[in-house]
């Protein structure tokens, strides 16, 4: 492996970071800081606990995982397609790397900065609301495989897309809206039985289910059906990378 090309695209993206902290980091908590004084006291003082958890802090793992799959999709996709846009991943693409080590790269450096602000939001939320993780190991591996896995899907968004308009489509037509609707901010035992049917064909019910079972031990699906949903989706966005690459999809012209 070529860990000294893997290394100079990984410190070239966490350069960027650096370079728009306040896009990257500061924006981002702030944005969830505004749902927890928002929800937090708005919703808050009219349902005081669900499933015998405080509301403020039930909205949390929520909250964390709507900007963890937001930035995470962002980050890799821009990350990916400016080269592509600028016609510099020619140049990328003919350097001794591989496919695996450019994708180790990009997505490693977007997982990484989303884990990073997941932490970071994490502990702000800790101003807020009264915070307790029962299971850190596991909330750990969630938030890593969830970073990874829309990471990889980023940078197949980035690929495809053609413009910044395609960029921006997939986030905000499709991720938010699941996020919104994927039990953030209720439990989906809350919804009338026909609604509670049709929200678990929505795949983000189960991350955030898994990732709030590892602070409170409760979740809307069991912690065995998180794991293997974030799982298979891994697998798939790895086998679509890997097709990309092999077939030069939106790579060669």
């Amino acid at each position: 492996m070529n860990l000294y090309g893997v290394r100079a695209i990984y410190l070239s993206e966490m350069a960027r970071t650096r370079r728009t902290l306040l896009q990257s980091i500061v924006s981002p908590v702030l944005s969830t800081s505004l749902y927890f004084v928002v929800f937090g006291t708005a919703i808050g003082s009219r349902i005081e606990e669900i499933d015998g958890v405080n509301y403020g802090a039930f909205i949390v793992p929520g909250l964390i995982m709507l900007m963890l799959l937001t930035q995470s999709v962002s980050n890799a996709s821009f990350g990916i397609f400016f080269p592509k846009f600028s016609g510099t991943i020619y140049e990328l693409l003919s350097a001794p790397v591989s496919s695996f080590e450019i994708v180790l790269g990009y997505v490693g450096a977007a997982a990484t900065k989303s884990v990073m602000l997941g932490l970071l939001i994490l502990a702000t939320a800790g101003f807020f609301v009264p915070l307790r993780i029962d299971h850190p190991l596991l909330m750990l591996l969630f938030l890593i495989l969830t970073a990874l896995t829309f990471s990889l899907l980023g940078f197949i968004i980035g690929i495809w897309a053609e413009n910044f308009e395609k960029l921006q489509l997939v986030p905000l037509l499709v991720i938010t809206p699941l996020t919104f609707l994927g039990g953030t901010f209720y439990a989906i035992d809350m919804l009338p039985p026909l609604w509670q049917t049709l929200t678990l064909f929505n795949p983000v019910v189960y991350l955030v289910s898994g990732f709030r079972w590892s602070f409170y031990g409760v979740g809307d699906v069991s912690l065995a059906a998180s794991l293997v949903m974030i799982l298979i989706f891994l697998g798939v966005c790895l086998a679509v990378v890997r097709w990309i690459f092999k077939s030069g999809y939106k790579l060669r012209p």
